[in-house]
């Protein structure tokens, strides 16, 4: 016949933890799944029965109850997760803010402003930091740094008064107002 797994014996304190506990309604969810494992296995019921009450496998309420018998209060919160290491270091980081926060200018480069395409470029090739564009932003914004469009034409700004002046009429562009108005009479 199996061994029937049991909760040990517990404080007053702890029995009045898990009972608090088992009742919270600010608790993390899981904190109180499992103060109710405790509770319930402490009022004599059996795994199989706290399983279904609880709609988690058996093997979750043994888990716990293990867990609780060896290392009390404590046992029933989560442990510390190794998880993924930061992609970039804080120094990495902080050089990455600092660039973008310079003038190109004062690094000698042949620009006024930076994009994120040209501080992708410098941060690969001239700092040696692996790095995306969109990665570049993640870190400006996660700093409270806005990022500006940059303009959307290549070579010379458009002369504003462009249109005051007449303008150069190229085929491509189709007619002006004016030469329309003068066609159609």
């Amino acid at each position: 016949m199996p061994k029937i797994l049991q909760v040990r014996a517990m404080t007053d304190e702890e029995s009045k933890m898990i009972e608090h506990l088992s009742r919270s309604r600010t608790a993390p969810a899981r904190q109180v799944e499992r103060a109710k494992i405790v509770q319930w296995a402490s009022e004599q019921q059996r795994v199989p029965q706290i399983a279904t009450r609880l709609g988690v496998a058996e093997n979750t309420v043994r888990n716990w109850l293990h867990r609780f018998n060896e290392a009390g209060l404590p046992g029933l919160f989560d442990e510390d997760r190794t998880g993924r290491p930061p992609t970039y270091s804080p120094q990495e980081v902080s050089v990455v803010v600092a660039t973008a926060l310079t003038k190109p200018d004062d690094l000698g480069l042949p620009f006024g402003h930076w994009t994120l395409d040209r501080l992708e470029v410098y941060l690969n090739e001239e700092k040696g930091i692996a790095i995306k564009r969109s990665r570049i932003n993640e870190i400006l914004q996660a700093e409270g740094l806005r990022w500006r469009k940059d303009e959307h034409w290549f070579g010379e700004r458009v002369d504003p008064d462009f249109a005051k002046k007449g303008g150069h009429h190229h085929p491509l562009h189709g007619s002006t107002k004016e030469e329309h108005r003068r066609e159609s009479r």
